[in-house]
């Protein structure tokens, strides 16, 4: 079990642990300041976690994401134990040695892909068989195999296993699905773990409050160093994921890092901010950019659009990345259009780039007592989102 500690701030004593410290409170809504603890690093929170997938963000390198401030990625263990195998990451010395990444990182149980690759698995009560997506094998991953994974990764934190439930599922599933949760991460509880490692509990229960607070209940009871808030952005409409976050967050142990899982639109992480969570990751910039849209402090737009071919203005005029300081519109919408993978580079930088620089001035924001007239703004600038969004003039 972690070990209390209390941390002065302006005066007053905050709880926290040996990990993770709440620095300060906002007096708008939950929000909170803190410092989480890791073994390649202190990390600054809320932050929001580039995805990682295969050990990689897409299309960039790590000296790019650590000059933007980057110190914590996300890596999925399923898909690492698929290529290159866990025989080849040990034998490099770990995960962090094999790909020279020198920040923290967290790695995913593979629970997400009970949900995506539905076609593909069959749940047991002790675990998940998969056919694999890459060769077609088939494979077993419970929660004595998932903690496994991780621990020889050598990730700074570690989830458990978890069934993701699908929007739209019955209350008999979702009751299932929660009870399995809770068992898997009590086994997970009692594996072993790298030197340093956190483990993270998910919560899941779908849109049923006495499902997620059965399951957020037990969890606490674990000891967990960290929770999470599972089944949201999967697929449902907007309301129903800002309740089930808004229904999940107090139920969460307040002296802990609260992580809200696969949330990327921006409003949604303000808001989820607001109710009191730390963490966050999304495929958003880095797929956005893929698909050529850019991301600005006032609003999003498409790059592609004809409108730009000759328009001499950075991606976003309020922006001071790398790319904004020195390529035009038009320039990156030629890449794009001509299919140079140049163009998803640069674009994939500025997004990500300007994701972090979010962050950073949500967390300036509520230092300063700002979080509400921030979320208005927000709110102004991207919500709702149309793909047709107007370029920043």
């Amino acid at each position: 079990m972690s070990r209390g500690v209390y941390a002065a701030v302006d005066g007053e004593m905050v709880a926290g642990n040996h990990f993770f410290e709440i620095t300060s409170r906002s007096d708008y809504g939950r929000a909170r300041l803190g410092r989480l603890h890791t073994s390649h690093g202190i990390v600054d929170t809320p932050v929001f976690m580039p995805v990682g997938t295969q050990a990689s963000v897409k299309a960039v390198a790590w000296d790019e994401l650590e000059a933007m401030g980057c110190g914590l990625i996300l890596a999925n263990a399923y898909h690492l134990w698929n290529r290159p195998g866990l025989e080849v990451i040990a034998a490099m010395g770990g995960l962090h040695a094999f790909t020279g990444w020198k920040g923290a990182i967290l790695t995913d149980s593979g629970g997400y892909q009970i949900f995506s690759l539905g076609g593909l698995r069959r749940i047991r009560e002790d675990g998940v068989e998969f056919q694999s997506h890459f060769d077609g094998r088939r494979m077993f991953l419970g929660p004595v195999e998932t903690m496994d994974i991780q621990r020889k990764l050598g990730s700074d934190i570690a989830m458990v296993l978890d069934e993701c439930i699908p929007f739209g599922a019955d209350r008999d599933y979702a009751c299932q699905a929660v009870r399995r949760t809770i068992a898997w991460a009590a086994s997970c509880a009692r594996q072993l773990r790298a030197e340093g490692q956190m483990v993270f509990g998910i919560v899941q229960g779908s849109v049923y409050a006495d499902l997620r607070r059965w399951c957020a209940e037990e969890l606490a009871g674990m000891g967990f160093d960290g929770y999470a808030v599972g089944g949201v952005s999967v697929g449902e409409p907007e309301d129903e994921l800002l309740d089930g976050i808004r229904m999940t967050l107090p139920l969460l142990p307040q002296e802990r890092p609260r992580y809200v899982m696969g949330v990327g639109m921006l409003p949604q992480i303000v808001e989820a901010v607001v109710e009191g969570g730390d963490m966050f990751d999304c495929v958003m910039p880095t797929r956005f950019a893929r698909n050529g849209t850019a991301f600005t402090r006032r609003g999003r737009y498409p790059v592609k659009a004809a409108v730009y071919s000759k328009d001499a203005r950075p991606l976003d005029e309020e922006c001071d990345c790398p790319v904004c300081r020195r390529y035009s519109r038009a320039y990156v919408r030629h890449l794009l259009n001509v299919k140079e993978v140049t163009g998803v580079r640069l674009l994939t930088i500025h997004n990500l780039y300007f994701y972090l620089r979010f962050m950073q001035d949500l967390r300036s924001a509520i230092s300063a007592g700002r979080l509400a007239r921030f979320q208005r703004r927000v709110n102004e600038e991207y919500h709702p989102v149309r793909e047709d969004h107007p370029a920043p003039s």
